[in-house]
């Protein structure tokens, strides 16, 4: 017998359920209709509809909350990450090769005193003692903590922003030209940062008895040049450091050993930049005419050439390979990596 909305208890009752007291019929009719309100249709809320209109809901697919502890690609935090990788990529690693960066300033500076790499730590040896072969390593760690900071967090900054201006067709097509130019971009605002402790690095190791540090050789270096003493060999610097950026094609997937090879053909190209660096900052005054007149063409290509390579080589294959092992520590991709595909709703599911 069908219910409706109206039917009294009493009509699909059997006679001996109301043949009590009014009290119990009551009762029963009460529960009947709790019954009947709770298996009627209820109207869906804006929380209970799906997400797509005109598909059904499905009761046993949830929403995958964020996990723990991952990054979002190009957020704050991600940027932050960048950041701090690229100050422990560079900082440790130059602070690491100072007895290597000492002997190669000397021997740009003074050849006849340093004439090779052997002799040349022979004689910070017997003249310092083997403290001496760390000579400016806090303006280094300093210096190249700013500069990594600055190049590897605007690279990924730079890396979104003209992929961005190009759109997904063009930056898909051009990924090595965006890539190439969001690295020069984050150089030259990485060697704005590294500059004066540049300079003050390469005066405290190439000029005896100027300071022992950075305490008492960056007043000192400002006193005597001014501010401005600070920056006079920033033009080398970019021209020293810029040309490192073509490398990252190379780097991308096989950081050390990429980085190795394309640091050692960079090393070689940037190398009379370098050799300006150290002479610029050497003395007061100096001018690249000078330097040129001094070094000669040869010398400015070759002079400390050698020894360079092997320490930029393994500085560059270094830096990337920790970079990439910091991103990956964190949760994120590696440089030139494919980010993490979202997941499925096959993954959802299960």
């Amino acid at each position: 017998m069908p219910i409706s909305e109206n039917s009294s208890p009493h009509s699909f009752l059997p006679g001996f359920l109301f043949s009590c007291s009014s009290t119990r019929s009551l009762a029963l009719d009460r529960l009947l209709r709790r019954n009947r309100s709770s298996l009627a249709p209820r109207a869906s809320s804006p929380v209970d509809r799906p997400p797509n209109v005109g598909s059904p809901p499905d009761p046993f697919v949830a929403r995958a909350p964020r996990e723990p502890g991952k990054i979002e690609l190009y957020s704050p935090l991600y940027y932050a990450a960048c950041t701090a990788g690229g100050i422990a990529s560079c900082g440790l690693t130059h602070m690491a090769v100072t007895p290597l960066d000492l002997v190669k300033c000397n021997m740009q500076i003074d050849p006849f005193k340093y004439k090779s790499i052997t002799s040349g730590f022979g004689v910070l040896l017997r003249e310092q003692g083997l403290r001496g072969l760390f000579k400016g390593w806090v303006p280094t760690l300093l210096g190249y903590s700013a500069q990594g900071a600055c190049k590897f967090g605007f690279y990924e900054f730079f890396k979104k922003y003209y992929s961005d201006i190009a759109g997904p067709e063009y930056a898909a097509k051009y990924k090595t030209l965006i890539y190439l130019a969001g690295s020069a971009s984050a150089e030259v605002i990485a060697d704005v940062a590294l500059c004066p402790m540049e300079a003050v690095k390469v005066r405290v190791q190439t000029q005896p008895g100027f300071a022992r540090g950075l305490l008492d050789g960056f007043p000192k270096l400002v006193k005597s040049e001014g501010a401005l003493g600070l920056y006079k060999g920033l033009v080398p610097l970019w021209g020293r450091q810029i040309p490192y950026q073509c490398s990252k094609p190379l780097q991308l997937g096989v950081s050390f050993a990429g980085g190795y090879i394309a640091g050692v053909f960079c090393a070689v190209v940037s190398h009379p930049a370098d050799n300006l660096v150290s002479f610029l900052n050497n003395a007061k005054g100096a001018t690249v005419g000078d330097a040129i007149k001094k070094l000669g063409l040869w010398g400015l290509f070759t002079r400390g050439l050698p020894l360079r390579i092997v320490m930029i080589g393994t500085l560059t294959g270094a830096q990337w390979g920790i970079y990439d092992a910091f991103k990956v520590f964190v949760g994120l991709p590696t440089t030139g990596g494919v980010a993490p595909a979202a997941p499925s709703e096959h993954s959802k599911e299960s």
